[in-house]
C-alpha cells in the first residue's frame, strides 16, 4: 500500500500508553498490513510479506511486555480478506484468502504462521513456513 512499516513504533507507542495510563490493561485489537495476495497454481496463497510483518510486531509486542508492559491480547487484522470502507475489495489485509467470487476461503501462509505462534507461545522464524 505504500505504507512505510516499523516494528519499533508498536513498541514505542505501547511503552508510551504504559506510561500514561499506569495500571490500565491494553489490548491492541487491530494491527496488520495489506499485500498483494493471490492464488498459486498449486492454489495455496504465500504472504511472506504478512508473516514478516506479523514477526516484526510481536516480536515489538513481546519487547513491551518484557519491558514492563501489560499487554493482555493482540488481535491480527484481520482474520479473512474484505470490504475495507477507503478501498472496497482492492486491499488484501486478511489471513484468510477470500474469492470474493464463489465466497471460497483459503488460509495464507500468515494463517499458518499466525496459529503456529498463537498455539506455541513462540514466533517461529517467519521462513518455516
Amino acid at each position: 500500500m505504500g505504507w512505510s512499516v516499523d516494528p519499533t513504533g508498536l513498541h514505542e507507542l505501547i511503552m508510551r500508553y504504559n506510561r500514561e495510563a499506569p495500571g490500565l490493561p491494553l489490548y491492541i485489537t487491530e494491527n496488520g498490513a495489506a499485500y498483494d495476495d493471490k492464488p498459486d497454481a498449486d492454489g495455496k496463497v504465500h504472504d511472506p510479506e504478512r508473516v514478516a510483518y506479523l514477526h516484526g510486531h510481536l516480536s515489538a509486542v513481546r519487547r513491551a511486555i518484557a519491558d514492563g508492559a501489560d499487554v493482555r491480547g493482540y488481535y491480527l487484522w484481520s482474520l479473512m480478506d474484505n470490504f475495507e470502507w477507503a478501498y472496497g475489495y482492492d486491499k488484501r489485509f486478511g489471513a484468510v484468502y477470500v474469492d470474493y467470487a464463489t465466497q471460497q476461503r483459503t488460509p495464507k501462509s500468515s494463517a499458518l504462521w499466525y496459529a503456529r505462534a498463537a498455539k506455541s507461545g513462540v514466533l517461529p522464524e517467519p521462513e518455516s513456513i
